[in-house]
């Protein structure tokens, strides 16, 4: 694989929490997701959020508070969609438009860049722009692998196959990094 510059990963159930939002301060990191991002860092790699978060634009949480909290877990650019399904933006996944403006603000090419996440909105969006796509099993993830496996998906969604199915995000980091 060639050298990777970015992996954008999401929020809920990839890197904690559950298959629903659960806002800051409340939000905790599944076991060794804090080791597996020092370990993306120390391999000279740019971390960022892939994220969608509704409650934003329903007053229910700030950006800055989201923003925050992913800094301290070590990501080093945000990239979050704060609109609701329903307000009809160009960033909430399964757009590409976050990694699209990602890589226009450092510089990336999305072919050498990974998207690791627990939803098909997740890996549709990363397929779009040529990133590899990771699947990981927690949260929402073994619904969608299972959904993937038993042939549910239709239409485009159908065509986006992961470059990995992995159990969770540390065995998702220590695959790209060997």
């Amino acid at each position: 694989m060639l050298s990777i510059q970015a992996v954008f990963l999401d929020r809920d159930g990839t890197i904690g929490g559950s298959d629903s939002v659960i806002y800051p301060k409340e939000f905790t990191l599944f076991p060794g997701v804090a080791d597996s991002i020092q370990k993306l860092k120390k391999a000279g790699i740019l971390i960022c959020s892939f994220t969608n978060q509704p409650g934003i634009s329903k007053g229910e949480a700030t950006y800055q508070s989201f923003e925050e909290e992913l800094i301290s877990f070590g990501f080093d650019k945000i990239y979050l969609c704060p609109h609701r399904s329903t307000d009809r933006c160009t960033c909430r996944k399964p757009s590409p438009e976050m990694l699209l403006t990602a890589a226009k603000e450092n510089n990336l090419n999305l072919q050498r860049s990974v998207v690791i996440g627990d939803r098909w909105t997740d890996l549709l969006a990363a397929d779009e722009v040529g990133c590899k796509k990771i699947l990981v099993k927690t949260g929402s993830g073994k619904d969608a692998y299972n959904k993937y496996i038993n042939g549910e998906f239709f239409g485009r969604w159908k065509d986006v196959t992961p470059d990995l199915i992995a159990e969770d995000l540390n065995e998702a980091v220590n695959w790209l990094l060997a």
